[in-house]
């Protein structure tokens, strides 16, 4: 979809390369007519200076290319994503992060390494979380007071999994994973953290209230306003029209200004909602793309040490020996903890939980910790997860 957009072309923007492990689906992506397979970085250079599209299965030769202002991570991955990034800023190069799972995990510790690097890291407009940022930014540039933002999401139900939602994969073109992913909680709480950790606001509990609201104006009524007025939360909204988008609620106790917004339509206050009721990821993330390279401005990014995480909860009984999935798989799903009592607890990230074999049993909807499972040895995002504790004097989970 990020490839179909940009061909248009975007003014400003070219995509020089894409780079996949497999090359039919980068060829595809690309039009799959008078498309270059340089393997070498010298004819990478070349084809980019002829204009000509390129497909590789090397990332680092995209992260290395002179040519390439800007490198986007779309992979979903947090061990393959974290490596390019690496990569990437290592070769001084802009990252967009189109990978909520991997900045959810090592963000903060990727945005001091691109701070060092004097680059841009930043997750994007058009996903929820940059929706969100933006509207914030806004909001606040007009002397408004945000207190809560989030997501608008049509359905959550922890039970999904690939097998559940493979009919509904079918029909949008999705991998069956990512529909689960999106369906059980996971994504939503990738993106939730990614948010907490751009406005320093905490969640009011595991897994967020989530209240079910017909209007986004009924959000004023079901988050605690004590909790709002001491330090803002990240949450989201159910089954509210339209379904999809992001949210803001500012706080304002002036009675006149009230009566102002009261005429305007939003209500008797004191909190007031805004929102932005679509989000068009591969569309939008042009913006993000323009603004990093051409401005030097990150859309969404962590402010500094992590203010939350995704925690890795059974999606079924587990049994010693068995081997979880991760994100979007039949085995766990997320949910998002403030990281204070994540780490007290020794919770396990959802994002390194991929191939790590349980030690003992797990009921259902129970959170994983590090006690609970063995590590697949020597992953570069354990080491990562290390050096980011480091970093951040955070307690050392594993």
């Amino acid at each position: 979809m990020i490839a179909r957009h940009l061909r248009r072309p975007v003014p400003g923007i070219r995509l020089v390369a894409i780079a996949n492990r497999t090359l039919a689906p980068a060829l595809a992506a690309l039009g799959g007519h008078d498309v270059a397979i340089p393997t070498t970085l010298a004819e990478l250079e070349e084809m980019i200076d002829r204009h000509q599209p390129c497909a590789v299965s090397d990332p680092q030769l995209v992260c290395a290319a002179p040519s390439v202002d800007v490198v986007v991570e779309a992979t979903g991955s947090i061990e393959a994503g974290a490596a390019v990034v690496l990569a990437a800023l290592h070769h001084r190069k802009h990252v967009v992060l189109f990978n909520a799972e991997l900045d959810a995990t090592l963000g903060p510790l990727l945005k001091a390494e691109a701070d060092r690097a004097r680059v841009i890291l930043t997750n994007t407009d058009g996903d929820e979380p940059g929706v969100a940022f933006t509207l914030l930014c806004y909001l606040r540039s007009i002397g408004l007071r945000p207190v809560a933002a989030g997501n608008l999401k049509g359905l959550l139900d922890p039970r999904r999994t690939p097998d559940t939602q493979r009919e509904f994969a079918r029909r949008h073109g999705l991998n069956p994973r990512a529909a689960a992913a999106f369906a059980d909680g996971s994504k939503l709480s990738c993106e939730s953290v990614v948010l907490a950790n751009a406005t320093g606001f905490p969640v009011g509990r595991r897994g967020m209230f989530g209240p079910r609201c017909a209007t986004v104006a009924d959000l004023a009524s079901q988050l605690p306003l004590d909790r709002l007025l001491e330090h803002g939360l990240v949450d989201f909204a159910l089954g509210t029209a339209p379904g999809t988008g992001a949210f803001v609620l500012t706080y304002d106790d002036d009675p006149a200004r009230c009566r102002d917004f009261e005429y305007f339509k939003l209500g008797p206050g004191p909190l007031h909602a805004f929102s932005t009721p679509y989000h068009v990821p591969p569309v939008q993330l042009a913006a993000t793309i323009l603004a990093a390279a051409r401005r030097g401005a990150a859309t969404i990014a962590p402010l500094g040490a992590p203010v939350a995480e995704v925690a890795t909860l059974a999606k079924r009984d587990l049994r010693p020996g068995e081997r979880l999935d991760g994100i979007g798989g039949f085995t766990v799903y997320g949910a998002i903890e403030n990281a204070v009592p994540f780490a007290a607890a020794r919770l396990l990230p959802l994002g390194v939980s991929p191939d790590c074999i349980v030690q003992r049993a797990v009921r259902q909807d129970e959170p994983l910790t590090y006690d609970d499972v063995a590590l697949p040895p020597e992953r570069l995002c354990d080491h990562l997860r290390a050096e980011q504790a480091r970093r951040f004097h955070l307690p050392l989970s594993p």
